[in-house]
């Protein structure tokens, strides 16, 4: 009968079972929605202002923002889009030009954020102002923006702590337009809205 041991050789101690219920193998780490390949859907897209107690991130891909023509209707505060030079010019008084920008908060919600655009004659108001100078800061740096009322402006307050990149959702900036405003496209002056801001509904 052979002996594989080799004189003056330890006989190694048997393996200690390994416990069910080692925490290390029990929780989860803080990117398992990365590693298990989990991905959200997107299907619902605001348009909105940031609220004064998020922080958010703007896209940096200028892809990810445009300038567009909207209706807002302030007693329900909804917005929507109006396609088409020849229906901008003829709903010149009702349209508001705006950037869309894309948004991400510190939830993963996106979002858009219209910022009116400088009037014809070049006049900027101070609110739209600040609110790009809080865009262009949101491209590299997670940011907060509050309204001051007494100063007539927005504040920008950086989050310097936070180091964590976005994550963008896969979708393109016109599927974001798509998300955002499926219900909400005027394409002809027989649309409800229209013939509502005209008197005829």
């Amino acid at each position: 009968m052979s002996n594989d041991t080799t004189p003056g050789t330890p006989t190694p101690a048997p393996a200690t079972p390994t416990d069910p219920f080692d925490l290390a193998n029990l929780r989860i780490s803080p990117n398992f929605a990365e590693t298990a390949g989990v991905r959200k859907l997107l299907r619902t897209v605001p348009v909105r202002k940031p609220h004064r107690q998020e922080y958010i991130r703007v896209h940096a891909n200028p892809n990810f923002r445009g300038d567009f023509a909207q209706i807002e209707l302030k007693e329900d505060r909804e917005s929507f889009l109006v396609a088409g030079a020849d229906l901008m010019a003829a709903l010149v008084d009702e349209i508001t030009h705006v950037t869309l920008f894309t948004v991400i908060n510190r939830q993963g919600v996106t979002f858009l954020w219209p910022i009116p655009l400088p009037k014809p004659d070049g006049r900027e108001i101070v609110w739209h102002t600040s609110a790009r100078e809080a865009a262009k800061e949101a491209t590299d740096q997670w940011v907060k923006v509050s309204a001051n009322m007494s100063l007539g402006a927005y504040d920008i307050t950086v989050a310097e702590g936070i180091r964590t990149e976005p994550n963008w959702p896969a979708a393109d900036f016109q599927e974001l337009i798509r998300l955002a405003y499926r219900d909400r496209l005027i394409t002809s002056l027989d649309h409800p809205v229209v013939k509502r801001l005209s008197g005829l509904v």
